[in-house]
């Protein structure tokens, strides 16, 4: 499938009105960081860092990205500290369709397709599908067109009484992996669309009886499978996601490409067979 762009802003909940002090001590009692240990961090003092939370002082350019890089604040929320604080963005957030992401986008499909016949795909901060392999396109066969609908949603698709929720077996240990994981997410960015789909996704009804995998059932044990049916096959995926180090950039900052790994011989040679 090919990269597909996606305009949706990802919007945060720390608009810049608030000023750059109280911000910043948001982000910082939210790691769990004391004045005097991120002082110590950037180079600072503790007398310094409290005079900027209260707006007594404030900070220049280089010590906002000193202190949002010590605190671990994501980039988008990088741009947003730096317009609080008086400042231009720092981080460019470049079209994925533009020219200057031209390398990036074709790094990926390489990537997505070299993982082929097993299924990988490319979701951007909201979890919209941005980019898909032929093995993702198979897990997705007879889906009805309104959950296919673009922008496709990798959770939507997931959790959805006519997406792939009838046909996952662990249906209520699979749900709660991703609804964790999206929490995380959400104290990570406070993103407001981001929270909305979680509200989303978590009131979809899920089936009094879960079709847990029955005893015999390969089941890997190094990892919680997603066990799914598909054409009356039995098919067991472990999940990894992977991000870019160090992005200097919005739109790719917020890329993660997640890979299904199969978790049981039988299922590697039936994926080897359907897409050989």
């Amino acid at each position: 499938m090919t990269i597909v762009p996606t305009d949706k802003a990802v919007r945060t909940t720390t608009p810049s009105d608030r000023g750059v002090g109280p911000l910043l001590r948001a982000w910082r009692e939210q790691r769990r960081v004391s004045q005097l240990e991120l002082a110590l961090r950037a180079d600072s003092s503790a007398r310094h860092i409290s005079f900027i939370e209260t707006g007594r002082s404030r900070p220049s350019e280089e010590m906002v990205l000193r202190l949002a890089e010590h605190l671990d604040v994501p980039v988008r929320e990088r741009n947003a500290l730096l317009l609080a604080a008086g400042y231009a963005p720092h981080y460019p957030e470049t079209p994925l369709d533009d020219p200057a992401l031209d390398t990036v986008r074709e790094g990926i499909e390489q990537l997505i397709q070299g993982y082929e016949p097993y299924p990988a795909f490319v979701v951007n901060a909201v979890y919209d599908v941005v980019a898909a392999n032929r093995g993702i396109l198979m897990l997705l066969d007879g889906l009805p067109e309104s959950v296919l609908a673009p922008p496709l949603n990798a959770m939507r698709l997931s959790l959805h009484p006519q997406g792939l929720a009838p046909r996952i077996r662990n249906l209520r240990a699979w749900r709660g992996h991703l609804l964790d994981q999206m929490e995380r997410q959400i104290a990570l960015h406070r993103s407001e669309p981001l929270r909305a789909l979680y509200e989303e996704v978590a009131a979809y009804p899920v089936p009094e009886k879960d079709d847990e995998p029955q005893p015999g059932l390969p089941v890997a044990h190094f990892a919680l499978p997603m066990v799914i049916e598909h054409e009356g096959r039995t098919l067991s995926f472990v999940s990894s996601i992977s991000t870019f180090n160090t992005p200097m950039d919005v739109t790719v900052a917020e890329l993660a490409i997640e890979t299904l790994l199969p978790a049981d011989p039988a299922t590697v040679k039936y994926l080897h067979s359907l897409l050989p």
